[in-house]
């Protein structure tokens, strides 16, 4: 009988520890789970919670897709896909032929059904998209919006919002190499820059479109992001007027410049490559106004290539450091 009761203790003891690592399983499996989660604040002050990096990535806007691409994440579905390979094409999309990006809509109205069909993990908007768009997005999937430009710290901005599409991707590494990789194009640059005796150079950049046969111009004050690079390149602005106060941008017309006095460089990306026409070498070109400026009398005007996103990350500010001080010191 003691011999029965020893044995039965036994079995009951060792069922008990079974029962036991039955149940501390799926608690070990949630709290791995919690574990992999990524908590994040947006520009909206709204809160996101992924279970893991995102992979299925959709981007609304241009800037975020350049963040994408140059992490080494492959967006799902970009807006107006056509216009992005025109005006990023120094950070090119690098999707597979069978892989490539769906093309969502237009960056101010993406089709929700076209996200919807491409199952995203992240969608990632912009505050220049309507809140009622953002709205309808979070009921296809969770939504991290950023902030595309702010003229009290342009480059600060942009950083940011590297970073933080960085960390819902698992790719924050890349972006301290990215950011790093940033830092020293901007000191390269600023040494060349010094070496062709160019520091303080007056700098007026600028893009500019033709409407009802009138030429506009937008002048890139220190408030914009290519302002920021070029003050950090050791240049002076020579826009007097200030900017709107996301992207630094201003408006003026070909009378405007002759504000900017004597001994300036003048620089622009024209665009001829999305088939637009360059007002400042076919509009302007007769303009009596134009011809009679200091810059466009002593040949310093500089057209940059086209590709070169004004808008958005790291390396396409790399590019733009690249050409700029080549076309200053050739």
């Amino acid at each position: 009988m003691r011999r029965l009761i020893r044995t039965a203790a036994v079995v009951t003891a060792a069922a008990l520890s079974l029962a036991a690592c039955g149940t501390t399983e799926p608690a070990s499996d949630g709290a791995d789970k919690a574990t992999d989660q990524i908590k994040l604040t947006d520009a909206t002050g709204a809160k996101v919670t992924l279970d893991g990096p995102a992979k299925k990535v959709v981007g609304t806007e241009w800037n975020v897709v350049e963040s994408l691409v140059s992490l080494g994440v492959d967006p799902v579905g970009v807006s107006d896909v056509k216009g992005y390979k025109t005006w990023d094409s120094v950070v090119p999309l690098k999707n597979t032929p069978k892989n490539t990006p769906k093309d969502i809509g237009t960056r101010g109205e993406p089709s929700m059904e076209t996200i919807a069909s491409l199952k995203p993990d992240l969608i990632l908007a912009t505050t220049d998209l309507p809140a009622s768009a953002v709205k309808q997005l979070k009921k296809v999937g969770p939504v991290l919006t950023v902030r595309p430009a702010d003229a009290s710290d342009p480059i600060g901005q942009m950083t940011e919002n590297l970073d933080l599409i960085a960390k819902a991707t698992g790719k924050e590494k890349q972006a301290a190499a990215l950011n790093k990789q940033f830092e020293a194009k901007i000191a390269a640059g600023k040494k060349k820059l010094d070496k062709a005796g160019l520091a303080g150079t007056k700098i007026a950049f600028a893009d500019g479109y033709v409407a009802s046969n009138q030429v506009s111009i937008r002048p890139y004050t220190d408030g914009s992001l290519i302002g920021d690079v070029n003050k950090r390149l050791g240049l002076k602005n020579a826009w007097k007027m200030k900017g709107d106060k996301d992207y630094g941008l201003a408006t003026t017309d070909v009378e405007g410049l002759t504000g900017l006095g004597d001994d300036v460089q003048f620089a622009y990306i024209g665009g001829e490559s999305s088939g637009d026409r360059d007002p400042f070498a076919k509009d302007l070109a007769k303009n009596a106004v134009w011809k009679s400026l200091p810059f466009v009398k002593a040949g310093d005007v500089h057209q940059l290539p086209d590709g070169i996103w004004m808008f958005g990350g790291p390396e396409s500010m790399g590019a733009y450091i690249d050409a700029l001080t080549d076309a200053l010191t050739k």
